[in-house]
Order: C-alpha cells, then sequence, then structure tokens
C-alpha cells in the first residue's frame, strides 16, 4: 500500500467513525436490539404493497424524497420519531487505484435526520400521481461530483432500514403481438430496441451459421452452400445483411478481431455477387468468451472459469491450446441474418394504375392475380404516406367469394390507421354475416376486440370476450395462438385491477401469465414485453428467470441480454456465479460502453456506482471499463 493510499483509507475510516457519532441516530449493537426498537418501521415494510415506490430526488441542490403511496407514507412515519436520513454517496469511492474495503455500513456523508413532523408538513403533490418532501441540501464541498442518495429510514431514531436505490429502465410493455390474419397471419415485426420503437420490418429474414479454420478468413465452399440454395428457391433480393463474427479467444485480441473483420467481409462480398442491386450491410466481430465459459463447464477445465481474460489467454498457448482445439475450433464462426425482401412485378406501378389493375383483375375472375396485387398494394402503402382512403377505390364486391378480399382491406385499413379501429370492427361484423364461418374474420375481429377493451373504446363483456377467445378452436386456429391472446386478456386484467388498487386479482392474473407464457411460442420482443411487464408489477425475479435461458447465447438479443443485467445486477448470489460471469463477457463483447454505463449514477441514467460494492463486480468492471 502506498502512503496516499494509506492516508486515504485513514480519512475514510475516520469519517465513518465520525458520521456514527453524529447528530442523534441510533445504530443498534445487535440484531436483537434493532428488532425491538424498529418493530413498527419493520411493520410499515411489511405492509407496503409492492407497487409502493419511493426514491431520492435532486432539484438544485435540494434533495426530496418521493413517493407514489401517500397513505403508505403516512403509516411509515406515524410518530414523531419516525424519520430520514440521506447518506450521500461519491463515485470516487470505488476508483480502480485505490484499495477498496467495502466494510461498514455507511458509505458517505450523512445528512442532519428529519422526523415525521417535518415530513408531513412539508409533503406536496409531485408530477402526477407522486407526492414529494424536501430531505436535506446538497454540502458545498460534494457539488459537481457523481453523486448517489442512500435512505436511512428511521424509526424511533434508531436506524432501521438503509437502502439503495437503483435505477432500473423502464420500457412501457405491449400485449404480445397477434397479429393480423390475412391470407396467413402476420406480425407486425416491431423491433426490441426502444430507441427505433415502431420500426417495422416486411422482410423475410434467414439466419445462418458459417464456421471458420483456425488463423484462415475463407469459407468453405459447402459451408455456405445451405445459404445459396435458400436464397435460389425464393423470389427474394437480399436487403440487408448481418454479419456477426466470432473469433476463439486464445491469442491477441487485436488478430482476432482483424480475423473475424476479413471473414466477415469475404462473405458480404460472396452476398453480394449474388444480386444487383447493392445490400445494406452490418458487420460485428469480437471473441467468443461466451461459448467457451459454456463449453468447458463440468468438464475437466472447468477450473479455467476462475481465471480472468488475460490469466486465460496467457495459458492457451502451445500443447495446452492444442488440447483445447477441440473445443476451440466450435468457436470460429459467423452468425449471418439476411433481410430479404419479395420481388414484385408491380414495383413501378403508380398506386392509381395499381388501383384500377387490381379492380380490372377482379371483375375478370383472375382472383390469383388480384391477390398479388393486393398484396403489391399494401406492402407500398405500408411505407409511404397515403390515407388509407386510396383503400375505398378497391372495388370489390360484398359477395362470400370475395371475404377474402374485404377481410384483407378492412385489416390494412387498421394497419395504416389505428383509429379506423371500430370503423374496422363495424366493416368485419358485416363480413361475419356473409360468411359466419371465416376463421380470418373471427380472429382479426378478436384481435380488434383487444384493443377496444384495453383503451375502452366501448363496452366489453370481459366474460364473453373469454368465451370468444376460447370459440376460435372450433374454427380452426391453433390452441398456441389462443394461449398468446388468453395471456394478453390477463395482461389487460391486471392492468384494470391495478387501477382499482386490487392488489389481490391483480396478482392472481400476473400469477396466471407467469404459469402459462411457456405454453405461447416467443420471439424477442415477446420476452421483452413479458419480462417488462412481470417487472413493472414487481416480479423482478421472475422477469429475470424469463430471460434466463436466452442470456447465455451469442445469438442473444442486445436489449434483452442488458435488460436482463438491470434486473439481476443487484443480486449478490447471482453475481459472483461462473454462469453469471458469462452473461457479462457477453453484454461486454456487444456493448462494452453500455456495460460500462450501467455502473454510472442514476442522474447519468446508470444503475447505480454502488454496484462496485460487490468485489466480484468491481474486479470485472476495472478489468474491462478502466484504460
Amino acid at each position: 500500500m502506498t502512503k496516499q493510499q494509506l492516508i486515504l483509507l485513514l480519512v475514510f475510516i475516520f469519517s465513518v467513525i465520525h458520521l456514527n457519532a453524529q447528530y442523534d441516530i441510533v445504530y443498534p449493537t445487535s440484531e436483537s436490539i434493532r428488532n425491538q426498537n424498529c418493530q413498527k418501521c419493520f411493520s410499515a415494510f411489511q405492509q407496503k404493497p409492492k407497487e409502493v415506490g419511493f426514491s431520492i430526488k435532486r432539484d438544485g441542490n435540494n434533495l426530496y424524497f418521493v413517493i407514489n403511496d401517500k397513505k403508505w407514507f403516512q403509516l411509515l412515519f406515524k410518530n414523531n420519531t419516525d424519520g430520514i436520513a440521506i447518506d450521500i454517496v461519491d463515485k470516487e469511492r470505488y476508483d480502480c487505484d485505490m484499495i477498496f474495503s467495502s466494510g461498514g455500513q455507511i458509505r458517505g456523508k450523512v445528512l442532519k435526520p428529519i422526523y415525521a413532523p417535518r415530513l408531513k408538513s412539508t409533503l406536496k403533490p409531485y408530477e402526477g400521481d407522486r407526492f414529494r418532501t424536501l430531505v436535506g441540501k446538497l454540502p458545498a464541498e460534494l457539488i459537481g461530483k457523481e453523486l448517489e442518495y442512500n435512505i436511512l429510514f428511521l424509526g424511533n431514531k434508531n436506524l432501521c432500514n438503509y437502502y439503495t436505490i437503483f435505477n432500473l429502465p423502464s420500457y412501457g410493455f405491449d400485449l404480445l403481438d397477434m397479429g393480423m390474419y390475412l391470407d396467413s397471419i402476420q406480425y407486425s415485426n416491431k423491433k426490441v430496441a426502444s430507441v427505433e420503437e415502431g420500426f417495422k420490418i416486411k422482410y423475410k429474414t434467414l439466419k445462418f451459421e458459417i464456421p471458420f479454420q483456425k488463423n484462415k478468413s475463407e469459407y468453405q465452399p459447402k459451408d455456405i452452400k445451405p445459404l445459396y440454395d435458400s436464397l435460389n428457391l425464393t423470389d427474394f433480393n437480399i436487403k440487408t445483411i448481418d454479419i456477426k463474427a466470432y473469433s476463439s479467444i486464445e491469442g491477441s485480441l487485436e488478430r482476432n478481431l482483424e480475423l473475424q473483420r476479413q471473414r466477415a467481409n469475404s462473405i458480404a462480398k460472396a452476398m453480394q455477387s449474388y444480386q444487383t442491386p447493392v445490400i445494406k450491410t452490418q458487420i460485428s466481430s469480437s471473441e467468443n468468451w461466451v461459448e467457451f465459459l459454456n463449453d468447458i463447464e463440468g468438464t475437466k477445465y472447468n477450473d479455467l472459469k476462475a481465471l480472468n481474460k488475460s490469466e486465460l489467454k496467457s495459458k492457451l498457448v502451445g500443447a495446452f491450446s492444442q488440447e483445447m482445439e477441440p473445443i476451440l475450433k466450435n468457436h470460429r464462426k459467423a452468425i449471418i441474418t439476411l433481410a430479404l425482401e419479395k420481388k414484385d412485378k408491380y414495383k413501378k406501378m403508380k398506386l392509381g394504375e395499381l388501383v384500377n389493375t387490381f379492380n380490372t383483375e377482379l371483375k375478370a375472375g383472375n382472383l390469383e392475380e388480384a391477390s398479388t396485387i393486393q398484396n403489391s398494394l399494401f406492402n407500398r402503402l405500408k411505407y409511404l404516406e397515403n390515407s388509407p382512403d386510396l383503400l375505398q377505390k378497391m372495388e370489390i364486391p360484398e359477395q362470400l367469394t370475395y371475404a377474402r378480399y374485404l377481410n384483407n382491406r378492412s385489416m390494412f385499413k387498421y394497419e395504416l390507421d389505428d383509429r379506423q379501429l371500430l370503423i374496422v370492427n363495424n366493416e368485419l361484423e358485416s363480413l361475419l354475416k356473409l360468411d359466419p364461418k371465416n376463421k380470418r374474420v373471427k380472429y382479426n375481429l378478436v384481435v380488434l376486440k383487444f384493443k377496444i377493451w384495453r383503451y375502452n373504446a366501448q363496452p366489453i363483456d370481459e366474460h364473453k370476450f373469454k368465451s370468444e377467445i376460447l370459440e376460435l378452436k372450433k374454427y380452426g386456429i391453433s390452441q398456441p395462438l389462443i394461449n398468446r391472446m388468453l395471456v394478453n386478456y390477463h395482461i389487460i386484467k391486471s392492468e384494470r385491477y391495478m387501477r382499482k388498487r386490487d392488489y389481490v386479482n391483480k396478482d392472481k392474473s400476473v400469477a396466471y401469465i407467469n404459469d402459462n407464457y411457456k405454453n405461447v411460442p416467443l420471439r424477442d420482443i415477446d420476452y421483452f414485453n413479458l419480462a417488462q411487464f412481470l417487472a413493472y408489477y414487481a416480479n423482478v425475479d421472475k422477469a429475470a428467470a424469463l430471460l434466463t435461458n436466452k442470456v447465455r447465447s451469442i445469438v442473444i438479443n442486445e436489449d434483452l441480454l442488458f435488460y436482463y443485467l438491470n434486473l439481476t445486477l443487484i443480486n449478490k448470489e447471482l453475481t459472483q456465479t461462473d454462469d453469471y460471469r458469462a452473461v457479462m463477457l457477453n453484454a461486454i463483447n456487444l456493448n462494452k460502453t453500455k456495460y460500462c454505463n450501467l455502473f454510472d449514477s442514476p442522474e447519468k441514467n446508470g444503475v447505480t456506482f454502488q454496484l462496485l460494492e460487490d468485489e466480484y463486480l468491481r474486479d470485472t468492471y476495472c478489468e474491462n471499463c478502466v484504460e
């Protein structure tokens, strides 16, 4: 230990002792004394509904306690000697160049406690359904530093609970996408990424894995043949290609990444040679730590998981590297995702002319050609700023023969403008009278009714609606699709119970969803929505469990992986496991900057830098995030 480090450590120890002696806060010396003196405080926390939330917010140099439930606030601060003190923590405490000790409960500078009479007298409404009360002022010596604010909850002046505030990002969850039934069920394919929340992909996607040989950037023709064969069997052009190239972990990082870039570029060049239109290409490369750690689990090499990156690399040389080759060879590969756009012979035809051609073909009885034209028109309109009124110029007789085209037109009208919800619902109700057993129309009516119910556009009898969902089975709708609807049914039920503060029935609907989502085939956007839903209703452990099996795969969606980290980084039992190390290295490979930013303060949109109290997380952070 250097002289400077020793001085800093002594100053820290002295400040903690000094703070413990400050003010009139009583720090119980044993668990039995704490239990005795904090009985009422503990009782208030036991009665706290999961949905009650609180935090410390800074406004200028003032610090406020913010809460969303006034009734529980009154219960918590019932007696005059119940109160709050704020512990202001400076990020400099976790400097990687300092010797760190996580001993002691107080982590920073404790402000003078504020007790119930003053807390209640300054409690004011704040931003919608929340309330806030002043609890302190930022000391001058801490202004301009990266800070966090922990809460000491005091009962009868005794420290009863010490709370660190975690900033878990929230993205509005939605219903599971039920799609719309046109000629087949078509999903909207929304991206998980919140940055482009509304972006839709109109393309068919294909995913391939191509292996590479050690120290070579060329692929084997036989490995890429399945990809070519799939393309030759379709009438599609390649619109975009996303290549994630992975190297095995032995050797120089710089050499590994360069080799992977060469490999990815060789694949992109081969794909471009397949067609004339330019392919938009995205390439990323990284070392395949995730599959390495997964593959050595339970083998004689399992002890390697305890080594850090540099220690592992120094070991994987010479004869030992050769010994590990049967495992390492599986980690050199590229994961390729192609977005394919269907070739459209009507692509250059003007919209008005396209509508007229549709009308002509339909009148002539050329129904399949009319269907092709209708789909072309839909695809064109979806990505242009056009009014759905153009759809009404399609002259479709209201006859049984043309039910398919009437259904498609109505649902696409809603796709273009969801304000048409009730109009489209009425159109389909009329169409159902014309064709009472049409499963497409019945399915679409149920999809629309979900929207009507959720947004209170019309009164819905929830019991009759559930029967309608179950009756879809009679019309050939598959059970997994019905299961998806039943999950959505309970998502809406839980929202309605929550608005009524009916926590008991809300919990029953949440429990149904948690027990039954396994019966539904899920895409990434579905996993994301369900995890958000469960976390919103304070079922964080269940939300994390939902994602556990996905996050150790190198093909995990980046947003899903980081959302999982947000949910689990505060769980010390989990973060110190070998499995969790694979998850963190996966995140570092995908987006190192985003991973490191998790350890910023909530004011800088991090989770909390106090995660670095966990020495395992601090070691990983200092190894990967500090230059």
